[in-house]
């Protein structure tokens, strides 16, 4: 039988990065959580075989002018150490432009009281998942 695979997409930062994974059927985007950047991949090494993760959608930041942003830097050298410890996984790079500001509009059409709306981590998780689901349609 063949194994249902998932789709993880990270919403990658310096301090925070938010994380969404996919259904088995690779059309509906959850949000997993916010992990400290620093611990990201001792996450990746657990969640990629334990949830079967054969593609990795990773947020492109650029300024509006589609210039890439300095963290870009942080980002392939993230990536290749990613390719190095999972040679098989397919990563998909995608324009994050917005999902932020979509993300924090999502939050107060949801009616989440401004206290909860300050969490920044929780910005960059329902970033991850409107990442993914962009990238699922």
């Amino acid at each position: 039988m063949l194994m249902k695979t998932k789709v993880l997409a990270l919403d990658f930062g310096i301090k925070r990065t938010g994380l969404a994974i996919s259904d088995e059927m690779k059309m509906i985007a959850s949000g997993l959580k916010t992990v400290d950047s620093r611990t990201l991949m001792e996450e990746l090494k657990a969640i990629i075989p334990s949830e079967s993760i054969d593609t990795l959608v990773v947020g492109e930041p650029k300024f509006t002018d589609g210039k890439p942003m300095q963290l870009e830097k942080n980002i392939l050298l993230f990536i290749e150490d990613v390719q190095k410890l999972f040679p098989a996984l397919k990563i998909v790079r995608m324009d994050e432009r917005f999902t932020s500001k979509m993300a924090f509009q999502t939050m107060i059409d949801s009616g989440l009281k401004k206290k909860k709306r300050q969490n920044k981590g929780l910005v960059d998780e329902i970033s991850a998942t409107i990442l993914l689901q962009s990238y699922l349609k």
